[in-house]
């Protein structure tokens, strides 16, 4: 097989990879009724004026299985911090002492269960399609090459290894929003 296509396939495997990798950082925050101080990774604060992780002002911590505190590490970014979680709609009203912002995480109801399933299966069909379009524009490139003189038979042969790379993704896509669909609805 030619080196080309050596890097189109290598190419279209490591992004179907960052496609898996971003859903399963997204199904992390879709949480499933416990406490997980990955939920408010993303989360921006208003830290003097631009957007900072919520990480890099505060410490987060898990207390028990349904209770998440947030202590920041200057008095005045509490504010901050408690309008960006209200913000982010997680479901959740913070708790603010004067000292540290508690989370309470509620137990989850029959229908907000299925709304976090139905957030998974959202997430997963965005993984799915990012995954279709990278085989897409991989035999696109497998295509051309056919064009500036590639044989017939070693084109379809690597379309080949592209579709075959491609269900395997998509099959691990479904596996992920298998277990994630357990874990929301296990009560």
């Amino acid at each position: 097989m030619s080196d080309d296509l050596e890097l189109i396939l290598e190419d279209a495997q490591d992004l179907m990879k960052k496609a898996l990798t971003h859903l399963e950082s997204e199904l992390i925050k879709i949480r499933a009724g416990k406490a997980n101080p990955q939920m408010l990774e993303g989360l921006a604060v208003d830290y003097y004026g631009s957007a900072t992780a919520i990480n890099q002002v505060a410490n987060v911590s898990v207390i028990d299985a349904r209770t998440l505190t947030i202590q920041p590490w200057e008095k005045n970014m509490l504010q901050p911090i408690e309008r960006a979680i209200i913000a982010a709609n997680l479901g959740v009203t913070p708790q603010n002492d004067g000292n540290i912002i508690r989370l309470f995480m509620p137990p989850l109801t029959e229908e907000r269960r299925r709304e976090f399933v139905k957030r998974a299966n959202g997430e997963g069909e965005h993984s799915k399609v990012a995954i279709r379009n990278i085989r897409r524009d991989a035999i696109e490139e497998i295509k051309k090459l056919q064009k500036d003189g590639l044989s017939e038979d070693e084109a379809k042969d690597a379309e080949k290894k592209v579709q075959e790379l491609t269900d395997k993704n998509i099959v691990l896509v479904e596996k992920h929003l298998t277990t994630k669909e357990k874990e929301i609805m296990s009560v």
